[in-house]
């Protein structure tokens, strides 16, 4: 049987974060820790009901960990939402042997676990368009990106991400959970023929998709979390987050906020898109987690709408 990608190389328990925090962080020695969410590369957990710790599952996660840690201070006070600001940094030990860190909680919840209405979802795409413009200003690759990758996973290349995305909808479509699509198939050989959008890189969340999009409990942006892919890169790396969460008057509205998208930005976002929503489709598929299933096969026909 295949190992899944997302399988852990170290699983961090409740009890491991309690005996791991109250030693190198003593105010919090005592504290309740319980699971809060698991990822492909993080376990995080939530300390004291105020703190979020985020553990390594794998150690090709800990690059971006040493990202995190260094750049999130520095876009903290220049984004218009909250993101994690790391206030703990837990250094490896015979007990875990990669570094970890822990912030103040954002309390929200995952815009995929929500799954409001297209219709219902114009103002929470105004703010996450506005986010966007204020990630994007060229401004903060002097202020933030220096030491940041220049998209390490070549996102922004329509036709890699293709390539990659026929796989991912035939184990969907294995497990009975999606049904082909012709427009799909026609659409992702378009894409392996697109360059690339040229232009001068911005500093990109890198990872921007619907489980890391935190909501209010009226449907608004919360937050931005789970920063451990962020580089430099295309503003399609991030744009793909209007193709596959958003539509309609919804999408209208990120993009009036955001400003002009040239074509070659829109495709590659667009191509992106599809991957992202066919990967967590799969994910998703193979772990039980219904909610975000069905909000990432949403995606694939917002991804080409």
């Amino acid at each position: 049987m295949t190992t899944p990608e997302w399988a852990p190389e170290h699983e961090v328990t409740p009890e491991l974060a309690s005996t791991l925090i109250g030693r190198r962080f003593p105010e919090l020695r005592g504290a309740p820790v319980e699971r809060l969410a698991t990822g492909w590369d993080n376990t995080v957990l939530l300390v004291g009901g105020d703190w979020v710790f985020r553990f390594p599952r794998r150690r090709m996660a800990l690059a971006g960990v040493e990202r995190e840690t260094a750049v999130l201070p520095v876009l903290a006070p220049r984004l218009p939402l909250p993101v994690p600001v790391p206030r703990f940094l837990g250094e490896p030990s015979d007990d875990f042997p990669w570094p970890f860190w822990g912030a103040r909680r954002i309390p929200g919840r995952e815009l995929a676990e929500v799954r409001p209405p297209d219709e219902d979802r114009v103002a929470l795409a105004a703010e996450t368009g506005a986010f966007l413009r204020a990630l994007h200003d060229p401004a903060l690759v002097r202020e933030a990106g220096e030491g940041l990758p220049v998209d390490p996973m070549g996102r922004a290349d329509p036709a890699g991400r293709a390539a990659r995305t026929r796989g991912r909808l035939d184990a969907i479509a294995a497990r009975g959970r999606w049904r082909p699509d012709p427009a799909v198939e026609e659409f992702l050989a378009a894409a392996e023929g697109w360059d690339a959008p040229g232009g001068d890189p911005v500093v990109v969340h890198g990872d921007l998709h619907v489980r890391h999009l935190l909501l209010t409990p009226a449907g608004r942006a919360a937050g931005v979390i789970d920063w451990g892919d962020v580089c430099l890169g295309a503003p399609a790396v991030d744009l793909s987050l209007a193709y596959a969460g958003f539509g309609g008057a919804a999408r209208e509205a990120l993009l009036a906020e955001y400003g002009t998208v040239p074509p070659e930005q829109e495709t590659a976002a667009r191509a992106l898109a599809l991957n992202l929503t066919a990967t967590l489709a799969e994910y998703a598929a193979s772990t039980g987690r219904d909610a975000l299933l069905a909000e990432t096969l949403a995606g694939i026909g917002r991804a080409l709408s």
